[in-house]
Protein backbone atom coordinates (compact mmCIF):
# COMPACT_ATOMS: atom_id res chain seq x y z
CA UNK A 1 0.00 0.00 0.00
CA UNK A 2 1.60 3.31 -1.05
CA UNK A 3 2.16 6.25 1.30
CA UNK A 4 -0.64 8.30 -0.21
CA UNK A 5 -3.34 5.66 0.35
CA UNK A 6 -2.12 5.12 3.93
CA UNK A 7 -2.42 8.85 4.52
CA UNK A 8 -5.91 8.96 3.05
CA UNK A 9 -7.14 5.98 5.08
CA UNK A 10 -5.87 7.68 8.22
CA UNK A 11 -7.75 10.80 7.18
CA UNK A 12 -10.94 8.81 6.72
CA UNK A 13 -10.71 7.49 10.25
CA UNK A 14 -10.45 10.85 11.98
CA UNK A 15 -13.17 13.43 12.54
CA UNK A 16 -12.89 16.79 14.26
CA UNK A 17 -12.89 20.52 13.76
CA UNK A 18 -9.52 21.85 14.94
CA UNK A 19 -6.23 22.56 13.24
CA UNK A 20 -5.14 18.93 13.10
CA UNK A 21 -8.41 17.74 11.64
CA UNK A 22 -8.19 15.30 8.77
CA UNK A 23 -10.86 15.14 6.08
CA UNK A 24 -13.93 12.99 6.45
CA UNK A 25 -14.14 11.61 2.95
CA UNK A 26 -17.12 9.42 2.02
CA UNK A 27 -17.28 6.83 -0.67
CA UNK A 28 -19.00 7.66 -3.92
CA UNK A 29 -22.16 5.97 -2.66
CA UNK A 30 -22.16 8.07 0.49
CA UNK A 31 -22.00 11.33 -1.42
CA UNK A 32 -25.00 10.56 -3.62
CA UNK A 33 -27.23 8.40 -1.45
CA UNK A 34 -29.42 11.23 -0.26
CA UNK A 35 -28.57 14.06 -2.62
CA UNK A 36 -29.55 15.37 -6.00
CA UNK A 37 -27.14 13.74 -8.41
CA UNK A 38 -25.02 15.87 -10.71
CA UNK A 39 -25.57 14.35 -14.13
CA UNK A 40 -23.02 16.60 -15.78
CA UNK A 41 -20.02 15.16 -13.99
CA UNK A 42 -19.47 12.18 -16.27
CA UNK A 43 -20.25 14.01 -19.50
CA UNK A 44 -17.56 16.65 -19.40
CA UNK A 45 -14.37 14.71 -18.77
CA UNK A 46 -12.77 18.02 -18.00
CA UNK A 47 -14.53 19.47 -21.03
CA UNK A 48 -11.76 18.68 -23.44
CA UNK A 49 -8.90 19.14 -21.05
CA UNK A 50 -7.71 15.52 -21.19
CA UNK A 51 -8.61 12.19 -19.71
CA UNK A 52 -8.17 11.34 -16.04
CA UNK A 53 -4.88 9.60 -16.72
CA UNK A 54 -2.07 11.15 -14.77
CA UNK A 55 0.36 13.40 -16.55
CA UNK A 56 -1.91 14.22 -19.46
CA UNK A 57 -3.74 16.67 -17.21
CA UNK A 58 -0.85 17.94 -15.15
CA UNK A 59 -0.01 20.53 -17.81
CA UNK A 60 -3.46 22.14 -18.12
CA UNK A 61 -2.26 25.24 -16.25
CA UNK A 62 0.21 27.78 -17.56
CA UNK A 63 2.43 29.64 -15.11
CA UNK A 64 2.28 33.42 -14.85
CA UNK A 65 4.26 35.78 -12.65
CA UNK A 66 1.87 37.88 -10.59
CA UNK A 67 3.39 41.33 -10.28
CA UNK A 68 2.35 44.96 -10.35
CA UNK A 69 3.79 48.46 -10.35
CA UNK A 70 4.41 49.37 -6.71
CA UNK A 71 6.86 52.27 -7.05
CA UNK A 72 4.16 54.85 -6.23
CA UNK A 73 3.56 53.29 -2.80
CA UNK A 74 5.24 54.57 0.36
CA UNK A 75 7.58 52.48 2.52
CA UNK A 76 4.77 52.03 5.07
CA UNK A 77 2.32 50.88 2.41
CA UNK A 78 4.84 48.35 1.09
CA UNK A 79 5.36 47.06 4.62
CA UNK A 80 1.59 46.80 4.98
CA UNK A 81 1.39 44.69 1.82
CA UNK A 82 3.79 42.22 3.40
CA UNK A 83 1.57 41.89 6.45
CA UNK A 84 -1.52 41.39 4.29
CA UNK A 85 0.24 38.61 2.37
CA UNK A 86 1.19 36.95 5.67
CA UNK A 87 -2.47 37.07 6.76
CA UNK A 88 -3.48 35.65 3.38
CA UNK A 89 -1.19 32.66 3.91
CA UNK A 90 -3.22 31.80 7.01
CA UNK A 91 -6.41 31.85 4.91
CA UNK A 92 -4.64 29.44 2.58
CA UNK A 93 -3.96 27.03 5.44
CA UNK A 94 -7.56 27.27 6.60
CA UNK A 95 -8.91 26.50 3.15
CA UNK A 96 -6.81 23.35 3.04
CA UNK A 97 -8.46 22.26 6.30
CA UNK A 98 -11.93 23.09 4.97
CA UNK A 99 -11.60 21.35 1.64
CA UNK A 100 -9.29 18.43 2.46
CA UNK A 101 -7.55 18.31 5.83
CA UNK A 102 -3.84 17.79 6.53
CA UNK A 103 -2.00 19.43 3.64
CA UNK A 104 1.46 18.25 4.63
CA UNK A 105 0.40 14.61 5.05
CA UNK A 106 -1.10 14.64 1.56
CA UNK A 107 1.81 16.31 -0.20
CA UNK A 108 4.45 14.28 1.64
CA UNK A 109 2.73 11.08 0.51
CA UNK A 110 2.98 11.93 -3.22
CA UNK A 111 6.27 10.94 -4.84
CA UNK A 112 5.73 12.24 -8.39
CA UNK A 113 6.69 15.97 -8.44
CA UNK A 114 4.19 16.79 -11.20
CA UNK A 115 1.40 15.03 -9.33
CA UNK A 116 2.36 16.80 -6.10
CA UNK A 117 2.26 20.18 -7.83
CA UNK A 118 -1.14 19.32 -9.29
CA UNK A 119 -2.38 18.51 -5.78
CA UNK A 120 -1.10 21.90 -4.58
CA UNK A 121 -2.99 23.69 -7.36
CA UNK A 122 -6.18 21.73 -6.62
CA UNK A 123 -5.87 21.86 -2.82
CA UNK A 124 -6.35 18.12 -2.64
CA UNK A 125 -6.37 14.94 -4.74
CA UNK A 126 -9.45 15.94 -6.80
CA UNK A 127 -9.18 17.69 -10.15
CA UNK A 128 -11.29 20.85 -9.86
CA UNK A 129 -11.49 21.35 -13.62
CA UNK A 130 -12.48 17.77 -14.31
CA UNK A 131 -15.65 17.39 -12.26
CA UNK A 132 -13.64 16.94 -9.02
CA UNK A 133 -12.55 13.49 -10.17
CA UNK A 134 -9.66 11.93 -8.24
CA UNK A 135 -6.37 12.11 -10.13
CA UNK A 136 -4.64 9.57 -7.87
CA UNK A 137 -5.56 5.88 -8.04
CA UNK A 138 -7.59 4.59 -5.09
CA UNK A 139 -8.85 7.97 -3.93
CA UNK A 140 -12.61 8.04 -3.25
CA UNK A 141 -14.97 10.70 -4.57
CA UNK A 142 -14.80 14.16 -3.09
CA UNK A 143 -17.64 14.87 -0.62
CA UNK A 144 -20.14 17.32 -2.07
CA UNK A 145 -19.93 19.33 1.13
CA UNK A 146 -16.11 19.13 1.19
CA UNK A 147 -15.05 19.00 4.85
CA UNK A 148 -17.96 21.04 6.22
CA UNK A 149 -20.33 18.19 7.18
CA UNK A 150 -20.02 14.76 8.82
CA UNK A 151 -19.29 12.03 6.33
CA UNK A 152 -22.34 10.02 7.39
CA UNK A 153 -24.85 12.89 7.45
CA UNK A 154 -27.80 12.53 5.08
CA UNK A 155 -29.90 15.37 3.73
CA UNK A 156 -32.86 13.89 5.58
CA UNK A 157 -31.00 14.11 8.87
CA UNK A 158 -29.97 17.69 8.15
CA UNK A 159 -33.57 18.57 7.30
CA UNK A 160 -34.79 17.13 10.64
CA UNK A 161 -32.08 18.95 12.62
CA UNK A 162 -33.77 21.53 14.85
CA UNK A 163 -30.93 24.03 14.85
CA UNK A 164 -32.13 27.55 13.99
CA UNK A 165 -28.69 28.56 12.64
CA UNK A 166 -27.96 25.41 10.66
CA UNK A 167 -27.67 27.46 7.45
CA UNK A 168 -25.09 29.71 9.05
CA UNK A 169 -22.39 30.64 6.56
CA UNK A 170 -19.63 30.76 9.14
CA UNK A 171 -19.70 27.39 10.87
CA UNK A 172 -18.99 23.68 10.44
CA UNK A 173 -21.51 20.89 11.02
CA UNK A 174 -20.02 18.20 13.25
CA UNK A 175 -21.06 15.23 15.40
CA UNK A 176 -21.59 15.89 19.09
CA UNK A 177 -20.37 13.22 21.56
CA UNK A 178 -23.90 11.77 21.67
CA UNK A 179 -23.95 11.39 17.86
CA UNK A 180 -26.28 14.31 17.17
CA UNK A 181 -25.40 17.17 14.84
CA UNK A 182 -23.86 20.34 16.22
CA UNK A 183 -22.75 23.66 14.75
CA UNK A 184 -19.16 24.76 15.39
CA UNK A 185 -18.49 28.42 14.51
CA UNK A 186 -15.31 29.04 12.55
CA UNK A 187 -13.89 31.11 15.40
CA UNK A 188 -14.11 28.03 17.64
CA UNK A 189 -12.96 25.58 14.98
CA UNK A 190 -9.81 27.51 14.07
CA UNK A 191 -9.01 29.77 17.06
CA UNK A 192 -5.22 29.93 16.77
CA UNK A 193 -5.12 30.63 13.06
CA UNK A 194 -7.81 33.31 13.23
CA UNK A 195 -6.16 34.97 16.22
CA UNK A 196 -2.91 35.19 14.25
CA UNK A 197 -4.62 36.56 11.14
CA UNK A 198 -6.53 39.09 13.24
CA UNK A 199 -3.30 40.38 14.78
CA UNK A 200 -1.70 40.78 11.36
CA UNK A 201 -4.66 42.84 10.14
CA UNK A 202 -4.42 45.05 13.22
CA UNK A 203 -0.71 45.60 12.54
CA UNK A 204 -1.52 46.46 8.94
CA UNK A 205 -4.20 48.93 10.03
CA UNK A 206 -1.58 50.92 11.92
CA UNK A 207 0.30 51.40 8.63
CA UNK A 208 -2.74 52.25 6.50
CA UNK A 209 -2.64 55.85 5.26
CA UNK A 210 -6.31 55.88 4.29
CA UNK A 211 -8.47 56.14 7.46
CA UNK A 212 -11.40 54.26 5.94
CA UNK A 213 -9.14 51.36 4.99
CA UNK A 214 -7.60 51.37 8.47
CA UNK A 215 -11.09 51.14 9.95
CA UNK A 216 -12.00 48.29 7.64
CA UNK A 217 -8.91 46.30 8.64
CA UNK A 218 -9.76 46.74 12.32
CA UNK A 219 -13.35 45.64 11.77
CA UNK A 220 -12.27 42.68 9.67
CA UNK A 221 -9.77 41.68 12.36
CA UNK A 222 -12.62 41.68 14.88
CA UNK A 223 -14.92 39.77 12.50
CA UNK A 224 -12.44 36.90 12.21
CA UNK A 225 -12.85 36.36 15.95
CA UNK A 226 -16.62 36.95 16.22
CA UNK A 227 -17.96 35.33 13.00
CA UNK A 228 -19.97 38.52 12.42
CA UNK A 229 -18.82 40.05 9.13
CA UNK A 230 -21.65 42.44 8.32
CA UNK A 231 -20.19 45.58 9.90
CA UNK A 232 -16.86 45.08 8.14
CA UNK A 233 -18.72 44.43 4.86
CA UNK A 234 -20.59 47.70 5.31
CA UNK A 235 -17.29 49.50 5.94
CA UNK A 236 -15.74 47.85 2.87
CA UNK A 237 -18.53 49.42 0.83
CA UNK A 238 -17.73 52.86 2.29
CA UNK A 239 -14.09 52.86 1.17
CA UNK A 240 -13.49 55.08 -1.83
CA UNK A 241 -9.89 56.29 -1.92
CA UNK A 242 -7.72 53.45 -0.63
CA UNK A 243 -4.93 52.54 -3.11
CA UNK A 244 -4.50 49.11 -1.47
CA UNK A 245 -7.28 46.63 -0.76
CA UNK A 246 -7.76 43.11 0.52
CA UNK A 247 -10.56 40.60 0.36
CA UNK A 248 -10.04 38.25 3.29
CA UNK A 249 -12.04 35.76 5.34
CA UNK A 250 -14.77 33.21 4.62
CA UNK A 251 -16.37 34.64 1.48
CA UNK A 252 -17.64 32.36 -1.30
CA UNK A 253 -19.81 29.25 -0.97
CA UNK A 254 -18.66 27.39 -4.10
CA UNK A 255 -16.91 24.69 -2.07
CA UNK A 256 -20.18 23.58 -0.46
CA UNK A 257 -21.81 21.73 -3.35
CA UNK A 258 -24.10 19.88 -0.95
CA UNK A 259 -26.14 22.94 0.05
CA UNK A 260 -24.23 26.06 -0.91
CA UNK A 261 -24.41 27.34 2.68
CA UNK A 262 -20.83 27.19 4.03
CA UNK A 263 -18.31 29.82 3.02
CA UNK A 264 -14.63 29.08 2.44
CA UNK A 265 -11.58 31.06 3.51
CA UNK A 266 -9.70 33.03 0.89
CA UNK A 267 -7.75 36.22 0.31
CA UNK A 268 -6.79 38.52 -2.53
CA UNK A 269 -4.34 41.39 -2.05
CA UNK A 270 -4.98 44.22 -4.49
CA UNK A 271 -3.41 47.46 -5.75
CA UNK A 272 -5.78 49.95 -7.40
CA UNK A 273 -5.35 51.14 -10.97
CA UNK A 274 -6.58 54.69 -10.52
CA UNK A 275 -6.76 55.63 -14.21
CA UNK A 276 -8.79 52.60 -15.26
CA UNK A 277 -11.04 52.90 -12.22
CA UNK A 278 -11.89 56.49 -13.03
CA UNK A 279 -12.91 55.49 -16.56
CA UNK A 280 -15.24 52.79 -15.19
CA UNK A 281 -16.89 54.77 -12.41
CA UNK A 282 -19.57 56.37 -14.58
CA UNK A 283 -21.31 53.06 -15.32
CA UNK A 284 -22.52 52.51 -11.74
CA UNK A 285 -25.06 55.32 -12.12
CA UNK A 286 -26.96 53.29 -14.72
CA UNK A 287 -27.78 50.38 -12.42
CA UNK A 288 -31.31 51.46 -11.41
CA UNK A 289 -32.24 52.16 -15.02
CA UNK A 290 -30.82 48.83 -16.18
CA UNK A 291 -32.73 47.03 -13.42
CA UNK A 292 -35.99 48.61 -14.55
CA UNK A 293 -35.30 47.53 -18.13
CA UNK A 294 -34.71 43.85 -17.46
CA UNK A 295 -36.66 41.62 -19.91
CA UNK A 296 -38.95 40.11 -17.27
CA UNK A 297 -42.24 40.88 -15.53
CA UNK A 298 -42.26 43.67 -12.95
CA UNK A 299 -42.40 41.46 -9.85
CA UNK A 300 -39.04 39.92 -10.78
CA UNK A 301 -37.24 43.27 -10.75
CA UNK A 302 -38.97 45.21 -8.00
CA UNK A 303 -35.84 45.51 -5.84
CA UNK A 304 -33.48 48.35 -6.63
CA UNK A 305 -29.71 47.84 -6.37
CA UNK A 306 -27.92 50.04 -3.84
CA UNK A 307 -26.58 53.32 -5.17
CA UNK A 308 -23.15 53.00 -3.56
CA UNK A 309 -22.07 50.38 -6.08
CA UNK A 310 -18.60 50.93 -7.52
CA UNK A 311 -16.62 49.73 -10.49
CA UNK A 312 -12.86 49.66 -10.07
CA UNK A 313 -9.82 48.12 -11.72
CA UNK A 314 -7.01 46.53 -9.72
CA UNK A 315 -3.84 44.59 -10.16
CA UNK A 316 -3.96 41.55 -7.92
CA UNK A 317 -0.64 40.69 -6.30
CA UNK A 318 -1.60 37.65 -4.21
CA UNK A 319 -4.20 34.87 -4.33
CA UNK A 320 -4.83 32.49 -1.41
CA UNK A 321 -7.32 29.83 -0.36
CA UNK A 322 -10.53 29.42 -2.33
CA UNK A 323 -9.54 32.18 -4.76
CA UNK A 324 -6.32 30.34 -5.62
CA UNK A 325 -7.82 26.87 -6.09
CA UNK A 326 -8.25 25.47 -9.58
CA UNK A 327 -9.54 28.12 -12.01
CA UNK A 328 -8.67 31.65 -10.92
CA UNK A 329 -11.16 34.50 -10.63
CA UNK A 330 -10.53 37.56 -12.78
CA UNK A 331 -13.18 39.79 -11.22
CA UNK A 332 -14.93 40.21 -7.88
CA UNK A 333 -18.46 41.22 -6.93
CA UNK A 334 -18.82 41.55 -3.16
CA UNK A 335 -20.08 41.50 -0.45
CA UNK A 336 -22.35 38.47 -0.77
CA UNK A 337 -24.48 39.49 2.24
CA UNK A 338 -27.91 40.24 0.77
CA UNK A 339 -28.69 42.84 3.44
CA UNK A 340 -25.51 44.76 2.60
CA UNK A 341 -26.35 44.52 -1.10
CA UNK A 342 -29.84 45.91 -0.56
CA UNK A 343 -28.51 48.73 1.62
CA UNK A 344 -25.39 49.71 -0.30
CA UNK A 345 -25.03 47.59 -3.41
CA UNK A 346 -21.75 45.87 -4.14
CA UNK A 347 -18.24 46.69 -5.25
CA UNK A 348 -17.07 45.28 -8.55
CA UNK A 349 -13.34 44.80 -8.82
CA UNK A 350 -11.75 43.90 -12.15
CA UNK A 351 -8.42 42.13 -11.75
CA UNK A 352 -6.75 43.63 -14.79
CA UNK A 353 -3.38 41.88 -14.77
CA UNK A 354 -5.01 38.46 -14.25
CA UNK A 355 -7.50 39.20 -17.03
CA UNK A 356 -4.72 40.16 -19.41
CA UNK A 357 -2.86 36.93 -18.65
CA UNK A 358 -5.93 34.80 -19.43
CA UNK A 359 -6.74 36.78 -22.56
CA UNK A 360 -3.25 36.52 -24.04
CA UNK A 361 -2.43 32.95 -23.03
CA UNK A 362 -5.84 31.28 -23.34
CA UNK A 363 -8.60 33.24 -25.09
CA UNK A 364 -6.61 34.36 -28.14
CA UNK A 365 -5.28 30.83 -28.84
CA UNK A 366 -8.81 29.41 -28.39
CA UNK A 367 -10.15 31.96 -30.88
CA UNK A 368 -7.51 30.98 -33.44
CA UNK A 369 -8.65 27.36 -33.15
CA UNK A 370 -12.44 27.69 -32.95
CA UNK A 371 -13.65 31.11 -34.17
CA UNK A 372 -14.24 31.78 -37.87
CA UNK A 373 -11.34 33.70 -39.43
CA UNK A 374 -13.49 36.69 -40.41
CA UNK A 375 -14.61 37.20 -36.78
CA UNK A 376 -11.30 36.68 -34.99
CA UNK A 377 -10.58 40.40 -35.21
CA UNK A 378 -13.66 40.89 -33.00
CA UNK A 379 -12.02 39.07 -30.08
CA UNK A 380 -10.49 42.01 -28.19
CA UNK A 381 -9.16 42.62 -24.70
CA UNK A 382 -11.42 45.64 -24.21
CA UNK A 383 -14.48 43.47 -24.94
CA UNK A 384 -13.15 40.72 -22.68
CA UNK A 385 -12.61 43.27 -19.92
CA UNK A 386 -16.07 44.80 -20.35
CA UNK A 387 -17.81 41.43 -20.47
CA UNK A 388 -16.09 40.47 -17.23
CA UNK A 389 -16.89 43.80 -15.63
CA UNK A 390 -20.57 43.72 -16.48
CA UNK A 391 -20.78 40.09 -15.38
CA UNK A 392 -19.91 41.35 -11.91
CA UNK A 393 -22.30 44.30 -12.20
CA UNK A 394 -25.09 41.93 -13.20
CA UNK A 395 -24.82 40.03 -9.92
CA UNK A 396 -26.52 43.07 -8.38
CA UNK A 397 -29.52 42.89 -10.72
CA UNK A 398 -32.67 40.80 -10.36
CA UNK A 399 -33.89 40.15 -6.84
CA UNK A 400 -32.34 38.77 -3.68
CA UNK A 401 -35.59 37.49 -2.16
CA UNK A 402 -38.13 35.24 -3.86
CA UNK A 403 -41.19 37.10 -5.14
CA UNK A 404 -43.33 35.72 -2.31
CA UNK A 405 -40.85 37.22 0.17
CA UNK A 406 -40.46 33.95 2.05
CA UNK A 407 -36.70 33.47 1.71
CA UNK A 408 -33.54 34.52 -0.06
CA UNK A 409 -33.03 33.14 -3.55
CA UNK A 410 -29.75 31.63 -2.30
CA UNK A 411 -31.66 29.57 0.26
CA UNK A 412 -34.42 28.55 -2.14
CA UNK A 413 -32.12 27.26 -4.89
CA UNK A 414 -29.71 25.53 -2.47
CA UNK A 415 -26.94 23.64 -4.31
CA UNK A 416 -28.10 24.94 -7.72
CA UNK A 417 -27.78 28.58 -6.65
CA UNK A 418 -24.14 29.21 -7.56
CA UNK A 419 -24.46 27.88 -11.12
CA UNK A 420 -27.74 29.76 -11.66
CA UNK A 421 -26.30 32.98 -10.27
CA UNK A 422 -23.20 32.73 -12.45
CA UNK A 423 -25.43 32.04 -15.45
CA UNK A 424 -27.54 35.08 -14.63
CA UNK A 425 -24.49 37.30 -14.31
CA UNK A 426 -23.02 36.11 -17.61
CA UNK A 427 -26.14 36.67 -19.67
CA UNK A 428 -27.31 39.86 -17.97
CA UNK A 429 -23.81 41.30 -18.33
CA UNK A 430 -24.11 40.97 -22.10
CA UNK A 431 -27.66 42.32 -21.94
CA UNK A 432 -26.44 45.42 -20.08
CA UNK A 433 -23.67 46.04 -22.61
CA UNK A 434 -26.28 45.87 -25.36
CA UNK A 435 -28.53 48.40 -23.62
CA UNK A 436 -25.62 50.76 -22.89
CA UNK A 437 -24.56 50.60 -26.54
CA UNK A 438 -28.09 51.59 -27.53
CA UNK A 439 -27.76 54.60 -25.22
CA UNK A 440 -24.42 55.58 -26.76
CA UNK A 441 -22.43 54.84 -23.58
CA UNK A 442 -20.47 52.10 -25.37
CA UNK A 443 -19.62 52.49 -29.07
CA UNK A 444 -22.22 50.51 -31.00
CA UNK A 445 -19.57 49.62 -33.55
CA UNK A 446 -17.87 47.58 -30.82
CA UNK A 447 -20.98 45.59 -29.92
CA UNK A 448 -20.08 42.71 -32.24
CA UNK A 449 -16.69 42.57 -30.48
CA UNK A 450 -18.50 41.93 -27.20
CA UNK A 451 -20.70 39.23 -28.74
CA UNK A 452 -17.89 37.33 -30.48
CA UNK A 453 -15.61 37.65 -27.44
CA UNK A 454 -18.50 36.41 -25.29
CA UNK A 455 -18.85 33.38 -27.57
CA UNK A 456 -15.12 32.63 -27.45
CA UNK A 457 -15.21 32.95 -23.65
CA UNK A 458 -17.85 30.21 -23.46
CA UNK A 459 -15.28 27.77 -24.83
CA UNK A 460 -12.81 28.98 -22.22
CA UNK A 461 -15.10 28.56 -19.21
CA UNK A 462 -16.80 25.34 -20.37
CA UNK A 463 -13.39 23.74 -19.92
CA UNK A 464 -13.64 24.43 -16.15
CA UNK A 465 -15.84 21.34 -15.90
CA UNK A 466 -18.98 20.29 -14.07
CA UNK A 467 -17.73 20.95 -10.54
CA UNK A 468 -17.38 24.66 -11.33
CA UNK A 469 -20.42 26.93 -11.12
CA UNK A 470 -18.96 28.94 -14.00
CA UNK A 471 -18.45 25.79 -16.07
CA UNK A 472 -22.03 24.60 -15.53
CA UNK A 473 -23.40 28.04 -16.39
CA UNK A 474 -21.37 28.10 -19.61
CA UNK A 475 -22.64 24.67 -20.64
CA UNK A 476 -26.25 25.82 -20.19
CA UNK A 477 -25.57 28.99 -22.17
CA UNK A 478 -23.86 27.16 -25.03
CA UNK A 479 -26.71 24.68 -25.47
CA UNK A 480 -29.40 27.36 -25.13
CA UNK A 481 -27.66 29.56 -27.70
CA UNK A 482 -27.14 26.67 -30.08
CA UNK A 483 -30.82 25.74 -29.99
CA UNK A 484 -31.73 29.39 -30.62
CA UNK A 485 -29.35 29.68 -33.59
CA UNK A 486 -27.25 32.35 -31.88
CA UNK A 487 -24.18 30.89 -33.55
CA UNK A 488 -23.41 28.50 -36.37
CA UNK A 489 -20.68 25.92 -36.83
CA UNK A 490 -19.14 25.18 -40.19
CA UNK A 491 -19.23 21.37 -40.48
CA UNK A 492 -16.08 21.25 -42.62
CA UNK A 493 -13.79 23.56 -40.65
CA UNK A 494 -15.39 23.18 -37.22
CA UNK A 495 -15.24 26.98 -36.80
CA UNK A 496 -17.96 29.02 -35.11
CA UNK A 497 -19.60 32.26 -36.24
CA UNK A 498 -21.83 34.48 -34.11
CA UNK A 499 -25.29 35.40 -35.43
CA UNK A 500 -25.75 38.94 -34.11
CA UNK A 501 -29.56 39.19 -34.27
CA UNK A 502 -30.35 35.70 -33.00
CA UNK A 503 -27.89 36.11 -30.15
CA UNK A 504 -29.80 39.20 -29.00
CA UNK A 505 -33.04 37.21 -28.93
CA UNK A 506 -31.45 34.26 -27.12
CA UNK A 507 -29.84 36.64 -24.65
CA UNK A 508 -33.20 38.12 -23.67
CA UNK A 509 -34.93 34.72 -23.51
CA UNK A 510 -32.28 33.12 -21.30
CA UNK A 511 -32.19 36.20 -19.06
CA UNK A 512 -35.94 35.94 -18.56
CA UNK A 513 -35.81 32.21 -17.82
CA UNK A 514 -33.10 32.48 -15.16
CA UNK A 515 -34.63 35.55 -13.51
CA UNK A 516 -37.96 33.77 -13.22
CA UNK A 517 -36.44 30.59 -11.81
CA UNK A 518 -34.65 32.68 -9.20
CA UNK A 519 -37.62 34.87 -8.37
CA UNK A 520 -39.96 31.88 -8.06
CA UNK A 521 -37.42 30.04 -5.90
CA UNK A 522 -37.98 27.14 -8.30
CA UNK A 523 -35.37 24.65 -7.12
CA UNK A 524 -36.78 21.77 -9.21
CA UNK A 525 -36.81 23.97 -12.32
CA UNK A 526 -33.23 25.11 -11.73
CA UNK A 527 -32.01 21.54 -11.27
CA UNK A 528 -33.89 20.48 -14.40
CA UNK A 529 -32.28 23.27 -16.45
CA UNK A 530 -28.79 22.35 -15.22
CA UNK A 531 -29.35 18.63 -15.78
CA UNK A 532 -30.83 19.02 -19.26
CA UNK A 533 -28.69 21.84 -20.61
CA UNK A 534 -25.58 21.65 -18.44
CA UNK A 535 -23.95 18.93 -20.53
CA UNK A 536 -21.28 18.97 -23.22
CA UNK A 537 -22.56 17.49 -26.50
CA UNK A 538 -20.26 15.10 -28.37
CA UNK A 539 -19.61 17.58 -31.18
CA UNK A 540 -18.52 20.30 -28.76
CA UNK A 541 -16.40 17.80 -26.84
CA UNK A 542 -14.56 16.94 -30.04
CA UNK A 543 -13.95 20.64 -30.69
CA UNK A 544 -12.69 21.14 -27.15
CA UNK A 545 -10.39 18.18 -27.57
CA UNK A 546 -8.76 20.16 -30.37
CA UNK A 547 -7.78 22.76 -27.79
CA UNK A 548 -6.02 20.10 -25.76
CA UNK A 549 -4.27 18.78 -28.85
CA UNK A 550 -3.10 22.32 -29.58
CA UNK A 551 -1.67 22.48 -26.01
CA UNK A 552 -3.82 25.47 -25.09
CA UNK A 553 -3.90 25.73 -21.28
CA UNK A 554 -7.20 25.57 -19.42
CA UNK A 555 -6.23 28.15 -16.82
CA UNK A 556 -3.34 29.92 -15.14
CA UNK A 557 -1.43 29.36 -11.96
CA UNK A 558 0.71 32.03 -10.35
CA UNK A 559 4.26 32.53 -9.29
CA UNK A 560 3.65 35.03 -6.51
CA UNK A 561 4.82 36.30 -3.16
CA UNK A 562 6.79 38.92 -1.28
CA UNK A 563 10.13 38.02 -2.84
CA UNK A 564 8.78 38.41 -6.38
CA UNK A 565 7.33 41.81 -5.44
CA UNK A 566 10.51 42.97 -3.73
CA UNK A 567 8.77 43.18 -0.34
CA UNK A 568 11.16 40.95 1.63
Amino acid sequence: MNRFICSLLLALAISGCGRDQAPTTPTAADTTSDTTSDTTSDTTSGAGAGANTGGRRYDIYTQVELSAELSHLSAGQRQMLGLLIDASDIMDDLFWLQTYGDKDALLDSIEDPAQRRFAEINYGPWDRLNGDKPFIDGVPAKPLGANSYPVDMSKEEFSRWEEPNKRNKYGLVRRAPDGSLMLVPYSEAYPQQLQSASQLLLQASALAEDPDFAKYLKLRAAALLSDDYRESDMQWMDMKNNPIDIVIGPVEDYEDQLYGYRTAFEALVLVKDTAWSKALSRFAAFLPELQRGLPVAEQYKREMPGTDSELNAYDVIYYAGQANSGGKSIAINLPNDEEVQLAKGTRRLQLKNAMRAKFDKILVPISNELIAAEQRQNVTFDAFFNNGMFHEVAHGLGIKRTIDGSQYVREALKDSYSAMEEGKADILGLYMITRLAEKGEIPEAELLDHYVTFMASIFRSVRFGASSAHGKASMVRFNFFQQAGAFSRDPDSGLYSTNFDKMQTAMADLSRLILMLQGDGDYAGAVRLLDEQGVVPAELQADLDRLQQASIPVDVTFVQGKQLLGLD
